[in-house]
């Protein structure tokens, strides 16, 4: 799974935050269909047991797909759904404690706001990280935004190793994250706000380092 993921570019979020649990599945078929290879469920504030549901109906069509299937938060549910990864924040403690949770199969991510934050969690076991948020997003709503001037530092000192870049990246901003050094993306609302996601995501993956 750590080979695929290095081949990621585009990261996807199924955030229900801005799709409707109905649109779950549709949403998920879309974003697959536009080439994203890995998927991850945010689902802030609901039911564990919905939050399940809900990772049951993705699960199946990232595999269908070939993609990797992340939950957010939830290592115990990530371990018992058997995810490809599980990502989680800052506040979720030592990543030794997340490891003996989900084992050595499985991959975590983890969310950083600073170079030194994005360093320590590689150290620190991750697998990826995302880095961010770059710019003011609804996504996480009252968290500074960091900009742009650290991205090509920090991915120089990470080499390929995954740091995706996220926060209020859309189509407009993408080529300023992309010049700023940027090689891999998380792109939330924009992308689901659109018309025809799979175009939307193909368009974005067409734009970004292979």
């Amino acid at each position: 799974m750590r080979t695929e993921l290095l081949r990621c570019r585009l990261y996807g979020i199924v955030d229900t935050g801005y799709t409707a649990p109905a649109d779950i599945a549709s949403t998920t078929a879309a974003l697959l269909e536009g080439g994203v290879r890995i998927l991850q469920l945010r689902a802030k504030g609901l039911p564990l047991a919905q939050v399940a549901d809900m990772a049951r109906c993705m699960q199946p069509l990232c595999r269908a797909a070939g993609a990797l299937f992340v939950l957010n938060d939830y290592p115990e549910l990530a371990a018992e759904l058997g995810a490809d990864a599980v990502h989680v924040g800052q506040d979720a403690g030592p990543l030794a404690a997340v490891r003996r949770c989900v084992g050595e199969r499985m991959l975590i991510g983890r969310s950083t706001h600073s170079p030194e934050q994005a360093l320590a969690a590689r150290a620190e076991g991750a697998d990826y990280i995302g880095f961010g948020p770059l710019f003011p997003t609804g996504t996480k709503p009252g968290r500074a935004a960091i900009g742009l001037s650290d991205i090509a530092a920090v991915q120089a000192q990470l080499g390929d190793y995954p740091m995706f870049c996220i926060g209020g990246i859309n189509g407009r901003s993408l080529p300023l994250v992309l010049a700023a050094g940027a090689q891999r993306v998380v792109i939330v609302s924009w992308l689901l706000a659109q018309r025809d996601i799979a175009a939307a995501a193909r368009c974005v993956i067409a734009q970004l380092p292979h």
